[in-house]
């Protein structure tokens, strides 16, 4: 009977407890960093992203990640990147969880209907015709295109940048659909 105590309460442990720490949000990288650098932030500040994930909120997450980083730094435990760099990595990913904690029914709602406008610039980024730079500019024009039809980026991006008009639309659409461009390779 002991032995089914202790197994039991062994299992019930196990399942309660919970070790994963947040993952930074691939979509919220900046182009020009590379995987090994969001590994190193992501290793310092995933402790900051739970956090955040569970309600913590910007400025705070911000201050502690920035002091954890600047401490790293110092520390010469960031593998030769710049406390700038990973600052990139670290805010972006806050910001982002905090937006999906704040309204997790908006990401809900929206990524099959970003998911439907981008569909063929998926398919042609899936099949090689397209770089991930123009896939990703493509789709970004077709997001605007789904707010005004009339929008043509042709146009528009050759004007003078005050006399542009371009829709207003919410950023968040703009990263659902980079996670949709990276998932789909």
């Amino acid at each position: 009977m002991k032995k089914l105590l202790v197994i039991l309460g062994l299992v019930s442990t196990i399942f309660t407890t919970t070790v994963s720490a947040a993952e930074v949000p691939r979509e919220s990288v900046a182009l020009h960093l590379t995987e090994d650098c969001v590994v190193v932030a992501e290793n310092l500040i995933a402790d900051v992203l739970t956090e955040v994930q569970k309600g913590l909120g910007y400025s705070d997450a911000r201050a502690k990640s920035n002091r954890i980083l600047f401490n790293a730094w110092l520390g010469d435990q960031t593998k030769g990147y710049s406390y700038g760099d990973l600052t990139i990595v670290a805010n972006n990913a806050i910001f982002q969880y905090r937006d999906m904690y704040l309204r997790p029914d908006f990401y809900a709602e929206n990524v099959e209907k970003v998911r439907a406008v981008i569909a063929p610039v998926i398919e042609d980024y899936k099949s090689g015709k397209i770089t991930y730079a123009e896939a990703e500019f493509n789709a970004r024009n077709k997001i605007y295109q789904s707010i005004n039809p009339n929008f043509d980026p042709n146009i528009e991006y050759m004007k003078d940048p005050i006399y542009r008009d371009i829709p207003p639309v919410d950023n968040s659409l703009f990263r659902i659909a980079r996670k949709l461009l990276l998932e789909s390779k």
